[in-house]
């Protein structure tokens, strides 16, 4: 090789590896992967140790990020031990695994950090890298590397993504491997592809799952910089489809800076994405939420609609008003197909909730994909594990390893209905597995509150189970008691008040921010037994106050109306009215016809607010074409 050393390309992770004490471990021969630790030395056995049941740990660990985290600390303190133990590491890789032993998107994962952990080795030791040989070994390894990822590179998703990406490094990297530049046209072209097929119209990937959206929306973000740095050209279409992904990006994230961990996913924050993404496509708003309002404008929505990926958002705003940013309240509603592949949980209506500055209602995560037992990975995606309604204790979609072959639960948006003060989501969703049908209408009040209504329907008796998902902050902190309107459970910065009969409960559920490691949390549990047709009406208030709020409903037959009193000062009182059917009908205190609407007035009854809320069209809503037939969102 002669001393050739890689180009310094842009590393869209190298940021999250600049940890020294993962380094300084590594050196010790200690590997802290996915919450567990295990000794195994500097010339590990890489095919004879004794490692997880879960593959999962043995894959993160061949992918070798931690590299990137030993270049680092190599960069910061000139000590070539850092260097000399990554050497070690590599060189035993290359001389005892074959180079088609894991997947392609591993052996993707694993050139692209060689790469990146290299080039900063070279930096930083120069000639060092070069010494005995071990260039040349590490180029020889990337090259066969290489040639088994483009042999067999996956046909679509996430894995696909991945791939390319490393091909598109590899050749920004280290030119003399593609002399005539034929893999990085190959790779640039090939990408945008698959941006344009594995990216919704709406922005959402087709994986649905918000972690695997960032997955690769890094790899796209990625390409752009690096386009930008090597001056290099894109194919038209791309900016506009990458726009959609962050916008899904900046919608998806939640007040405290972190996504929710929808369909096989982990929590996590990439404002660091949006922070660039908004200096490369010059978008104020994405730049405003990725430094957290320090710089840019806000964005101009609050509510957002993704209706091709089946996600909406309610918002009470973006820390331009009243509240900070972290305050702000949030809700997602997962309304749309299950996810592509194997990624999909079985959670049609669920819905994640956020106030104060801290995450009330969550989706409990991934955990792990090993289905050996205990069954960890069947607990964590089936619908019990989702905030939304069990029937007969039954799983929505039949659980199978890997997707699913058969019969998955149908879910669709009905209606949005918004107005000043009131965003409305009506959904439903069917399931192969029973023959009731389940809506769910998600009405998010003064910016302040949601009321959710769930109505089952069915020709036979069957048990229906409501739950809410908290957090471990909540374990030893719920109180289940009577209010003035129903059962009421207090937890920490939050009310739930169920009205009429309900049996409320809690039982022991988990949460899993990260992948391996999970946490015991409570959920709320609310059941309905020996019924065709079921309503569940419950208050979720953000609410600091001891107190429960006043809450009161009356049946009017085609209508509801919910009465809620609250405030710290009880300083207001709500009605709020919408008919069954979603069409406009005379509604008290109204002289036109309306699906929803309310009013607030103060103590004295002088009227505050009056609002009604009318259809709006969620395609035009997210600026997308309506398809010409489209079954999953009916509006």
């Amino acid at each position: 090789m002669n001393g050739r050393r890689p180009h310094r390309t842009f590393c869209v992770i190298e940021h999250l590896h600049r940890n020294r004490a993962v380094a300084d471990e590594v050196v010790e021969g200690r590997f802290s992967i996915q919450g567990r630790t295990l000794e195994l030395g500097v010339e590990p056995r890489w095919l004879g140790a004794t490692l997880p049941a879960d593959r999962e740990w043995r894959l993160e660990w061949s992918k070798f990020y931690y590299g990137l985290d030993l270049a680092d600390a190599g960069a910061a303190t000139g000590d070539p031990k850092y260097l000399r133990v990554w050497q070690r590491l590599v060189d035993g890789w290359i001389g005892q695994v074959p180079v088609d032993l894991d997947p392609t998107d591993v052996a993707a994962r694993r050139v692209s950090n060689w790469v990146y952990a290299w080039s900063r080795f070279a930096e930083t030791f120069g000639a060092l890298c070069d010494a005995d040989g071990f260039s040349d070994r590490l180029s020889l390894s990337i090259c066969r590397q290489l040639s088994y990822v483009i042999t067999h590179l996956t046909r679509e998703r996430n894995h696909r993504t991945l791939e390319l990406y490393a091909l598109f490094s590899v050749a920004l990297a280290l030119p003399w491997l593609d002399p005539a530049n034929r893999l990085l046209d190959f790779s640039i072209d090939a990408l945008h592809r698959n941006l344009l097929d594995d990216v919704l119209a709406d922005g959402v990937q087709r994986e649905r799952s918000t972690h695997y959206h960032h997955v690769v929306l890094r790899s796209f973000v990625g390409l752009r910089e690096n386009a930008r740095r090597f001056g290099l050209s894109l194919p038209d279409g791309f900016d506009a489809r990458l726009a959609r992904a962050c916008d899904f990006s900046m919608h998806c994230h939640r007040p405290d800076g972190f996504i929710p961990a929808l369909s096989d996913s982990d929590t996590g924050s990439y404002l660091d994405l949006l922070r660039l993404a908004g200096s490369l496509l010059n978008r104020a708003d994405w730049t405003y939420v990725g430094t957290r309002g320090v710089a840019g404008q806000p964005p101009q929505q609050r509510h957002a609609a993704f209706p091709i990926g089946g996600y909406f958002v309610q918002r009470s705003g973006w820390g331009d008003r009243t509240r900070s940013l972290a305050d702000e309240r949030y809700l997602i509603f997962d309304c749309g197909e299950i996810g592509d592949g194997g990624h999909g949980h079985y959670d049609a209506l669920n819905v994640e909730i956020a106030a104060g500055g801290r995450p009330l209602v969550v989706d409990p995560g991934r955990y792990t994909y090993c289905d050996d037992p205990p069954h960890w990975r069947r607990w964590f995606k089936g619908t019990h594990a989702h905030n939304t309604v069990t029937v007969d204790g039954l799983d929505q979609t039949p659980y199978r390893r890997g997707k699913p072959k058969f019969g998955v639960a149908r879910a669709r948006l009905l209606h949005r209905l918004t107005g000043s003060g009131l965003d409305i989501l009506w959904g439903e969703a069917v399931s192969p597995a029973y023959d009731v049908v389940h809506q769910r209408r998600v009405l998010f009040v003064a910016e302040e509150y949601w009321l959710i209504e769930d109505s089952l329907h069915s020709n036979n008796a069957h048990q229906y189970e409501l739950r809410f998902h908290l957090t471990p902050e909540s374990n030893d902190a719920v109180c289940v008691g009577r209010s003035a309107g129903g059962c009421a459970v207090h937890t920490r910065g939050t009310v739930f008040v169920f009205d009429g009969d309900p049996s409320i409960s809690l039982e022991a559920g988990w949460i899993a921010e990260q992948y391996g490691i999970k946490e015991a949390a409570p959920v709320v549990v609310a059941t309905m037994t020996g019924r065709a047709d079921a309503r569940f009406l419950t208050l979720v208030m953000p609410t600091d106050v001891a107190a429960a709020p006043e809450f009161r409903v009356a049946d009017g037959g085609d209508t509801w109306t919910v009465e809620v009193g609250g405030g710290d000062t009880r300083a207001w009182r709500d009605r709020v009215m919408w008919t069954r059917t979603g069409e406009a009908l005379p509604l008290r205190g109204f002289n036109e016809p309306a699906a929803a609407a309310w009013t607030r007035s103060s103590p004295a009854g002088d009227l505050l607010v009056q609002s009604i809320a009318t259809v709006v069209d969620v395609w035009k809503d997210a600026g997308i074409e309506r398809p010409a037939c489209n079954e999953e969102v009916a509006l």
